[in-house]
C-alpha cells in the first residue's frame, strides 16, 4: 500500500457525509423482522464460564480516565479473574429489558444505535488458569470459547512488525466489527461507526486496565490478512479493527502451531443481509499486506514526534478570536471507582436546559485530552476539540476551540447558538438542549498525506477514544452524555474560518439529564 495514496479514504468520507439533501432523499426503512442478532454465537463450541464477582479498584475514576494505560506497571497478574474484570466492564451485558418485539441488551460501552457489532478475541500465552489459545468472548453468556489451542502470539508479533508492546504481552485483545450488525440501520456510514464504537469500547478498556494497573496499549499497525486468518474471519463481513496489548514482561512466544481454516458454525445474524461495497472497498484500501508495510506505516506515524513534528501541528485559517478564557480549576469530585461509573453509564435521552459549572466542563476537557496510548502518536492523527457552549455557569455562550497548550478556550463566536447546535446535529433536540456539544475535527488531508488510507482509521479511532472518555468522565462528574451524528460540512462551516478544511470525526453532547417520568 502506498501510504501517500489516500484517494479511497477521501472518496469514502466524502460519499458518506450527511447533508440536508442526503437525509431528505434517503428512502432507507428499518425492517425489524430482519434485525440482526446482537451477538456472534458459536452454538457447537463449549463455553468456558467467566467469574462474575468483581472487586472494585481503589483509584478515582477521573484519574484512570485521564491516565495513559500503556505506562502502567503490571500491578495485577493476568488470570481468568482479571480478564473477566476487564471484559465485563469493557463489553459485558449490564442490563437486559424485555419488550414486545424482543429483548434489548445494554452493555458497558456506548454503541451507535445500541447495535453492538464489535467482538473481542483473546490471543494468549499459558495463564495460571487458562491454557494458551485463541478465544472468542461471548457477552451473551459471559464466557470464552476456544477457537484454537496453543500459543499463537508469534503470528501477532510478526503481523505487527514486532511491535514491542505486543511482543511482551501475555494477552492480546483483537477487536473486530461485523459490519451488517450496524449497517442494518446506518448503511454505508457504518465504516465510520466501526471506529466510533471500537473507540468507545477501548476508552472503557483503557480506564479499567489503568485502574487495576495492567498495561494496555492500542496497536493499529498490523497485517490485516494475517490477523483475519488467525481469528478465522473473512475480512469482508467481519474484519479486525484494532489490537490491544495487555500486560507485559512475558517470555517471547514460541513458534506458532500450524494455522488452518476453522469454519466453525455461527448462528445466522438475519434472514438476509444487504451488502455495502463502499465499506469493503474503504477497508480493503486501508489494509496493510506485509510486515514491511506495517513497519513503514508506523515509521511514518512516528516521524510526527520527531524532526518534523512542528510541521504537523494543527493549522488554522486566520480568525478574529473574541476572547481567550483560561479553564477553571478542576472540580472537587468523589473518589468513585471506574467500575461504579460504568455500571450507571448510559446514553442520556433528554437533557434539561440547566447549566453545568465551568469547573465541571474544565475537568472533562482535562480528562480526555491526554495521550491515548497507541502505536501512532497524537501528532500523527491529531484532532482538535471544538465546543458549542449553551449553558455553562461562568462561561459565555458561543463557539470555542480548546487550546491545550494554554489550558484555555479560544472563543470563535459569541451569543446564543442553541438553534444552530440542534440543526448541526441532524436537527436533534438533544444537541440544542445539552449544556455543551463537543466536536472533534481532524485535518484529514494532512493526516492522509502522512499515513495514507490507513490514516483514516487512526483519525476516526483517536477521536472516538476521546469521545468515549468523555462519556465516562461526564458520568463520573454526575452529569449525562450521549453521542450524536451531524451534518458534516455544515459543522466545518460553523466553526470556520478557524476550522476551514477540517472534517468532523466525532460528536458528544453533555449536560444535566432531564428528570425521567416514572
Amino acid at each position: 500500500m502506498d501510504k501517500r495514496d489516500a484517494t479511497a479514504a477521501t472518496a469514502y468520507h466524502d460519499a458518506t457525509k450527511h447533508s440536508l439533501a442526503s437525509v431528505q432523499r434517503s428512502r432507507h426503512v428499518l425492517y425489524f423482522a430482519n434485525l440482526p442478532l446482537p451477538f456472534k454465537v458459536y452454538p457447537a463450541l463449549p463455553a468456558i464460564p467467566l467469574p462474575q464477582e468483581f472487586t472494585r479498584s481503589d483509584r478515582a475514576a477521573l484519574d484512570v480516565i485521564a491516565a495513559d494505560a500503556s505506562s502502567a506497571h503490571g500491578g495485577r497478574p493476568l488470570d481468568v479473574a482479571a480478564l473477566a474484570h476487564l471484559l465485563y466492564f469493557t463489553a459485558g451485558v449490564l442490563r437486559r429489558r424485555s419488550y414486545p418485539g424482543g429483548d434489548a441488551f445494554f452493555r458497558a460501552q456506548a454503541c451507535t444505535g445500541n447495535l453492538h457489532h464489535i467482538d473481542l478475541y483473546l490471543v494468549c500465552a499459558d495463564l495460571p488458569d487458562l491454557a494458551a489459545g485463541v478465544y472468542h468472548f461471548g457477552p451473551h453468556d459471559f464466557a470464552l470459547r476456544r477457537l484454537r489451542p496453543g500459543d499463537h502470539r508469534a503470528i501477532v508479533v510478526q503481523a505487527t512488525a514486532a511491535e514491542p508492546s505486543i511482543a511482551e504481552a501475555p494477552v492480546v485483545v483483537a477487536c473486530t466489527s461485523t459490519f451488517w450488525r450496524n449497517a442494518w440501520k446506518y448503511q454505508a456510514r457504518t465504516y465510520r461507526h466501526a471506529f466510533w464504537d471500537d473507540g468507545t469500547l477501548l476508552a472503557n478498556l483503557l480506564a479499567v486496565a489503568a485502574a487495576v494497573d495492567v498495561p494496555a496499549r492500542i496497536v493499529l499497525g498490523f497485517v490485516d490478512g494475517e490477523l483475519n486468518r488467525l481469528l478465522d474471519v473473512d475480512g469482508e463481513h467481519e474484519v479486525t479493527l484494532s489490537l490491544v496489548a495487555l500486560g507485559g514482561a512475558a517470555a517471547a512466544p514460541p513458534p506458532a502451531p500450524p494455522l488452518s481454516p476453522l469454519g466453525f458454525e455461527t448462528l445466522p445474524l438475519s434472514a438476509h443481509e444487504v451488502a455495502y461495497p463502499e465499506i469493503v472497498a474503504a477497508h480493503r484500501a486501508s489494509s496493510l499486506a506485509s510486515a514491511e508495510e506495517v513497519a513503514a506505516w508506523r515509521g511514518a506515524a512516528g516521524t510526527a514526534d520527531g524532526q518534523d513534528a512542528e510541521a504537523d501541528t494543527p493549522t488554522h485559517k486566520a480568525t478574529a478570536a473574541l476572547a481567550v478564557v483560561p479553564l477553571a480549576p478542576s472540580a472537587a469530585t468523589r473518589q468513585e471507582p471506574i467500575e461504579r461509573v460504568i455500571l450507571r453509564r448510559g446514553s442520556t435521552r433528554e437533557f434539561a436546559r440547566d447549566p453545568i459549572s465551568f469547573d465541571v466542563l474544565s475537568t472533562v476537557l482535562r480528562s480526555v485530552t491526554g495521550d491515548v496510548g497507541a502505536d501512532f502518536p497524537p501528532a500523527a492523527a491529531p484532532s482538535e476539540l471544538y465546543l458549542i457552549v449553551n449553558a455553562v455557569d461562568g462561561l459565555a455562550p458561543g463557539a470555542y476551540v480548546l487550546d491545550c497548550e494554554r489550558d484555555a478556550l479560544t472563543q470563535l463566536r459569541a451569543g446564543d447558538v442553541r438553534r444552530e447546535a440542534g440543526q448541526l446535529a441532524l436537527g436533534q433536540a438533544l444537541a440544542a438542549d445539552a449544556a455543551v456539544n463537543l466536536y472533534w475535527l481532524s485535518d484529514l488531508p494532512r493526516v492522509l498525506a502522512r499515513l495514507g488510507n490507513r490514516g483514516y482509521r487512526a483519525a476516526q479511532l483517536e477521536a472516538a477514544i476521546r469521545g468515549g472518555k468523555t462519556y465516562v468522565a461526564a458520568f463520573a462528574l454526575g452529569i449525562g452524555a450521549t453521542g450524536l451524528t451531524f451534518f458534516d460540512d455544515d459543522v466545518t462551516s460553523f466553526f470556520s474560518p478557524h476550522a476551514a478544511g477540517k472534517s468532523v470525526m466525532f460528536l458528544m453532547a453533555i449536560g444535566r439529564p432531564a428528570p425521567r417520568t416514572r
